[in-house]
């Protein structure tokens, strides 16, 4: 019997049956790994990207624990968008379809609270929902989670990202200490790891492409005099064209000053060090983070803790004397797994630091001329995504739920078009796809959040601000 196959696991008859009429003839990698573990009871943390058939896994397992006698909130499903809750239950419905009785609640932002209240009080056993409208029915009392005995945490890394994590947090209090807990991220940031730690208890940790490296950097070195740094860095850019870039300078000076020139060119760029005030920064930090600037310039001091996912490149404007911080400036590429890309610019008088890092690296170092840089020409690609404020924050009672709510609802924006949610004290920045802002733009500035107005506006425009 294949270790792939369905009938491998300990599954109720009916279950075998209706995937072999789905068309399940064998398990997905992440099916394979974590199906044995979630069937066994275990917390689990899984790095699975869409499409890798995760929400089969976890549904399978939770509608296999579920007892259909009683109408009772067993699992719970958290997930960013209101899309993706929908998709899930869809999901949950088809693999639960030969068995009878299982109620399965979709409850998300951005549609009325009445039929849902309605909803919840004839009872379900699966509920699917984003962690902002949970919550307000988890106040009102019309969420009970004294019977929860599996959560899933779907797309984790993106629900911090849109700024859930007090909401999550709030929601796992109420929920019985004693419990499942199944986290699936497509990354694995720090900030991933310390809510496992947080939320688990000997979570037993999956990566679909464990099998794989975990992370190929290319580096190239280009011999560059010092006044045609800042070109070639513009150069660099238009010809390899990474969607996110960190740019290491040895100075304040020189960062803000390439930080500057690359503006000047039409690139999204954004210089953070250590002259910029607490506000400055954050706004910094916000736009690149959301991808809605593409190139950050940064001093080593800067860029320390920064929690910076999914960098296609950096960018080495002169070599740092210490080979350590070399090895932890391009490190900050290629990680989960994906293709990185180092590129350092040297001159004559680098020789000796070459000769070193040839040691260290146990290599040759062939260095690249800068004419085969081919000049720029035209304007850089505009980021994705643009980011907008919001004069309202934490101590406005504000929850990245109200926000997303807000534009999936009233304004009718997908959300799969809202990007990064960030909240701070007085202030909060939403990332929306570039097609979506005017529209966005006229939601919040023309509907209430929470009962009340607030001032929105766009922050750059997405190229030299």
């Amino acid at each position: 019997m294949s270790s792939t196959a369905f009938s491998s696991l300990h599954l109720k008859p009916t279950m075998l049956k209706n995937l072999a009429s789905l068309g399940y003839a064998a398990m997905t990698p992440i099916q394979a790994h974590s199906l044995p573990p979630i069937l066994a009871g275990k917390d689990l943390i899984a790095r699975a990207k869409t499409g890798s058939g995760k929400t089969a896994a976890f549904g399978i397992g939770l509608l296999s624990g579920l007892d259909v006698s009683t109408l009772r909130l067993q699992a719970l499903v958290l997930c960013p968008t209101r899309e993706l809750a929908d998709q899930v239950a869809k999901e949950l419905r088809r693999l639960a379809r030969f068995t009878e009785n299982i109620r399965v609640l979709t409850v998300c932002g951005g549609v009325p609270f009445g039929p849902q209240l309605g909803s919840l009080e004839h009872g379900a056993h699966v509920v699917v929902g984003t962690p902002g409208r949970l919550l307000d029915h988890l106040r009102r009392g019309s969420l009970d989670l004294s019977s929860l005995q599996t959560l899933v945490l779907d797309e984790a890394d993106r629900m911090l990202d849109m700024g859930f994590q007090d909401d999550i947090r709030s929601l796992i209090a109420a929920a019985p200490a004693k419990r499942q807990t199944l986290l699936f991220s497509a990354t694995y940031p720090d900030s991933i790891a310390e809510m496992s730690a947080a939320i688990q208890h000997g979570a037993v940790e999956i990566s679909v492409d464990e099998d794989h490296e975990a992370g190929a950097i290319e580096q190239l070195f280009y011999e560059v005099e010092p006044d045609l740094r800042s070109e070639a860095v513009a150069r660099i850019l238009g010809q390899y064209r990474p969607e996110s870039t960190l740019v290491f300078c040895n100075t304040k000076l020189d960062c803000q000053e390439l930080a500057d020139a690359l503006k000047e060119r039409g690139f999204a760029a954004l210089a953070i060090h250590g002259d910029l005030e607490q506000r400055e920064r954050d706004q910094v930090l916000v736009r690149f983070s959301n991808k809605s600037a593409s190139v950050l310039v940064a001093t080593d001091v800067a860029a320390r803790g920064l929690d910076i996912k999914e960098l296609a490149a950096v960018i080495n404007y002169e070599l740092s004397r210490n080979p350590e911080v070399h090895t932890h400036r391009i490190g900050r590429t290629g990680r989960a797994g994906e293709q990185g890309l180092a590129i350092s610019l040297v001159s004559r008088r680098d020789s000796r630091l070459i000769k070193g890092m040839e040691e260290n690296l146990d290599c040759r170092i062939d260095l690249q001329e800068f004419s085969s840089l081919a000049p720029l020409t035209g304007r850089p690609p505009a980021p994705a995504m643009v980011t907008l404020c919001i004069d309202g924050g934490r101590k406005n009672k504000l929850r990245p739920g109200d926000i997303l709510g807000a534009l999936t609802g009233e304004g009718g924006i997908a959300g799969s078009e809202v990007g990064r949610i960030d909240l701070f004290d007085f202030h909060s920045y939403v990332a929306i796809m570039g097609q979506a802002v005017e529209q966005a733009l006229r939601c919040l500035a023309g509907n209430r959040i929470k009962g009340r107005f607030f001032k929105v506006r766009r922050i750059g425009s997405g190229r030299t601000s």
